[in-house]
């Protein structure tokens, strides 16, 4: 602080007007010219209160998008365009005729169970002992995304690969529809049955080039490919060769598989 004095005055001298109170020592205190105020505190809060208030409504409004979304597709995607479930199990049974082993007996019934599998876009049959003669049971493979098809005879635990026909295997989206609805009644299978006959080619010694679900199939088996010969509606007499039968179902009819070594 900076002090100011005032001097007295001279002996014998009256001042003009007498201070009051003690005017001989009366000081004048100033601040030093160095010395700041310091800054107001009111605008910066205010400023940081205003920033908290933005990042809460951003937040809030984020959240609020989140559920919004979350509603739609809850209540509309959901409801308006069913998912397909991932693996689907079906254990089906079909009637068919066959007027060769059964002119009299009427219909014979199939069973088999089927797995789905939409995303792997690939189906997997298994044909237990068939209740009637003249057929094996067998495990089956339809891969659409190598465009092959392989049946593994557990009669004789060998497996035979083939090109896919696609115009006997529905692809598993339709499939899965189609036993969907034979489940709940609204649609029944034709009770014919077809026959495409096949001939055993050659080994297959690299298992890997058939994909990943064939392998798992027919690994530590033997494997062979398979040339189709012609696929017709089945009207003659079955040959009595050196043939294996499989009947399975994975359309609106039957159809039965003859594989056949070469003569």
């Amino acid at each position: 602080m900076v002090k100011i004095s005032f001097p007295q005055p001279a002996a014998g001298l009256k001042p003009e007007k007498a201070a009051e109170g003690d005017g001989a020592n009366s000081e004048i205190l100033l601040p030093p010219c160095g010395e700041e105020q310091p800054p107001p505190m009111q605008t910066r809060r205010s400023s940081l209160s205003a920033l908290c208030y933005l990042t809460m409504g951003l937040i809030v409004l984020l959240l609020g998008l989140v559920f919004a979304s979350m509603y739609v597709y809850r209540y509309f995607f959901i409801t308006q365009f069913p998912q397909l479930p991932r693996e689907s199990v079906f254990h089906c049974g079909v009637l068919f005729e066959d007027s060769l082993y059964s002119p009299f007996k009427g219909k014979l019934e199939l069973h088999e169970d089927v797995k789905i599998y939409i995303e792997e876009n690939y189906e997997q049959i298994n044909i237990p002992v068939p209740q009637f003669g003249g057929s094996d049971p067998a495990d089956i493979i339809h891969d659409f995304q190598r465009g092959l098809t392989a049946y593994h005879d557990i009669a004789l635990d060998k497996c035979y690969v083939i090109e896919l026909n696609t115009t006997i295997v529905m692809p598993p989206r339709n499939l899965w529809e189609l036993l969907v609805n034979m489940k709940k009644g609204t649609y029944l299978p034709q009770t014919y049955i077809i026959q495409e006959e096949m001939i055993v080619t050659e080994h297959v010694n690299d298992m890997e080039q058939l994909g990943s679900f064939i392998y798992r199939l027919c690994s530590g088996k033997e494997t062979y490919r398979l040339k189709r010969r012609t696929s017709r509606r089945r009207i003659n007499r079955r040959e009595a060769g050196n043939c294996n039968h499989i009947r399975h179902f994975e359309n609106t009819f039957v159809v039965e598989t003859v594989i056949c070594k070469k003569s």
